[in-house]
């Protein structure tokens, strides 16, 4: 069925092609075209929407995004696909849906790399940061900027989590990633990659008996009807990572690309503010909605995912650590 949608998605965005040019088309002006997962309310989504308006008025007109939600054109790795020939300009994307194409990107599916917040935004606004995004491009596909998306906590439909012991036997759903199936293994549960869109339904009929998530997530996706905990371990910071083909890219002046710059800038900084009062937000919501939130000895879980530090020895994905690391004061 997956490949059906995939074949259909891309068939779709070929005949767009034909009809338009690439994902960056000209009519009165230059249209890029961006496609994401998240739903309209999202405030991912309200910071594109922002970026957009920014785009317009710094470029007089000249330059807009069309912009597809709620995962109408595919999954994120189907859109990166769809990137990668053309056929779709702009995308939202995890990190850690990166990881596929650009290895590097494995750094942030780390459990617990970062010290707090701070230290977070000093690795994404750092030199590291500007490598990572500049990291897809021989994959075809090119960061424009990061978003704030939160820190990932587990949350089950029955059975209460308080360490990772009570993982055990529980099938938890994970983003397509490794990275993400070796950390939720490691704790002790069993991973369980499903796609975001099918998540809820898996949920309610008990195909796996967990996930995790940011709280805005866990929220405008209404899990929080189908899940009764939600356990605040934040066991992972990964951010959203804007994503532009360098199909598109390349075709783009010196000024154009400019304007594009700043406008992704004065998105972030939107979208952090948003970010902020949608996770309050959201866990006020569930909470009142009868979810048990719940705080948690985070300790058990950091001690649980050192054997992950352990097999990354002597490898290239070490030095990013320990370049974080320097980042945060750690030696």
């Amino acid at each position: 069925m997956t490949r059906v949608k995939g074949w259909l998605c891309a068939s779709v965005c070929a005949l767009l092609v034909l009809l338009n040019g690439c994902g960056g088309y000209k009519e009165d002006g230059t249209v890029i075209r961006l496609a994401h997962g998240l739903d309209t309310q999202h405030p991912v989504h309200q910071s594109l929407v922002y970026m957009n308006d920014v785009l317009k008025e710094l470029s007089g007109g000249e330059m807009s995004l069309v912009i597809y939600s709620s995962g109408q054109v595919g999954s994120e790795r189907e859109v990166l696909e769809l990137i990668q020939i053309g056929s779709m300009g702009m995308t939202k994307v995890s990190a850690s849906s990166l990881e596929a194409f650009v290895p590097q990107m494995k750094v942030f599916s780390l459990p617990y790399l970062f010290n707090d917040e701070n230290h977070y935004w000093q690795t994404l606004e750092s030199e590291l940061g500007s490598e990572l995004l500049d990291a897809g491009q021989p994959f075809l596909i090119k960061g424009l900027g990061y978003f704030d998306a939160g820190s990932r906590s587990f949350y089950t439909t029955s059975k209460k989590v308080t360490g990772p012991d009570d993982l055990s036997g529980l099938k938890v759903r994970v983003m397509s990633s490794q990275s993400a199936v070796e950390m939720v293994n490691t704790m002790g549960g069993s991973a369980t990659p499903i796609s975001w869109g099918e998540l809820y339904t898996s949920l309610q009929q008990g195909i796996v008996d967990a996930a995790e998530n940011n709280p805005p997530s866990f929220y405008f996706s209404k899990h929080y009807e189908v899940s009764k905990y939600f356990i605040v371990d934040e066991h992972t910071s990964i951010p959203d990572v804007i994503v532009i083909g360098t199909h598109v890219w390349n075709q783009l002046s010196e000024q154009q690309k400019s304007w594009l710059q700043e406008a992704m800038s004065k998105a972030t900084a939107y979208q952090r503010k948003l970010w902020a009062e949608s996770t309050a937000m959201s866990l006020q919501k569930v909470r009142e909605a009868g979810v048990e939130v719940m705080e948690v000895d985070k300790g058990q879980f950091q001690d649980s995912v050192k054997p992950i530090y352990e097999r990354i020895k002597g490898t290239p994905l070490e030095s990013l650590v320990d370049r974080i690391r320097q980042l945060g004061g750690q030696s």
